[in-house]
């Protein structure tokens, strides 16, 4: 376990990815975390069971088809407990050595690609500015399920890095945000959390972090967010889109100004 003492059920879903990769590259194999809110707080109704893979080398094509297709077997819809949705991130440990941004991602499985993966479309490598905070999250809080100690895997994650990959990011998670009101506004108010106390936390402390922060007529909105994330309320947008928007906006608008205050700060003690 990584900069954390709490003890963490590593469910058994997680288990079985573990065991699936070991089966198809044991032998490029670095190591297997757990991580995201299994680890950081606790798996709401709606979480996915976040896993990170370092290899020693690229997936192969023939490695890739079989690794998806046990994957869609394994994986379950959003909102089931019983079987919940996988993301599965394989990095090969020679791209992040030594770190460039964006990095790469080698191989990833998640939920929202299973109609293009059923179709029959294999995950590739590509360059993403989020899997600077992926890393960086995971070398923080995570817990070992096979290989190696993840800080001898991972190589530190500047700051000023992590601040650009949330910056970058930006634009696309606002795009969003029509259909996916909950969580676009949990993964922003963690973006402000992080941005300005250069930590992470799980989307529910974020959201109790932001509210008193927030004008008075935009915070029922986040603590409806807040409430669906944790399963007290329906996972039904009730707000008005122009409130939302509005929030969005304000949100935006916070992170950008405490990036640039950070900025200002590291460059006036340079």
């Amino acid at each position: 376990m990584n900069n954390s003492t709490k003890l963490v059920d590593i469910p058994i879903q997680a288990i079985q990815v573990a065991d699936i990769i070991c089966e198809l590259c044991s032998q490029d194999l670095a190591g297997i975390y757990l991580y995201g809110s299994a680890v950081q707080s606790k798996l709401r109704p709606n979480s996915d069971i976040d896993i990170l893979v370092i290899c020693k080398k690229t997936l192969s094509d023939k490695i890739r088809v079989e690794l998806t297709k046990r994957l869609l077997e394994l994986s379950g819809n959003v909102g089931n407990i019983d079987k919940r949705p996988l993301e599965v991130t394989v990095i090969n440990q020679k791209d992040i050595f030594p770190f460039q941004f964006p990095p790469k991602c080698d191989y990833m499985y998640g939920e929202w690609l299973r109609p293009e993966l059923e179709s029959g479309k294999i995950p590739t490598a590509y360059r993403d500015p989020d899997v600077t905070i992926l890393l960086w999250q995971a070398r923080k809080y995570s817990v070992l399920i096979r290989g190696n100690d993840i800080s001898g895997i991972i190589p530190h994650i500047p700051k000023n890095k992590v601040m650009k990959a949330i910056k970058v990011s930006l634009p696309e998670l606002i795009s969003t945000i029509h259909g996916d009101e909950r969580n676009v506004l949990l993964t922003l108010a963690r973006m402000w959390f992080t941005v300005s106390t250069n930590n992470i936390c799980s989307k529910d402390y974020a959201a109790t972090w932001v509210l008193p922060k927030l004008p008075q007529d935009l915070a029922p909105l986040m603590e409806l967010a807040l409430n669906i994330y944790i399963g007290k309320s329906p996972d039904t947008w009730i707000m008005s889109e122009e409130k939302t928007i509005l929030l969005v906006n304000f949100l935006r608008k916070s992170i950008e100004n405490a990036i640039s205050r950070k900025h200002k700060l590291d460059y006036s003690h340079g």
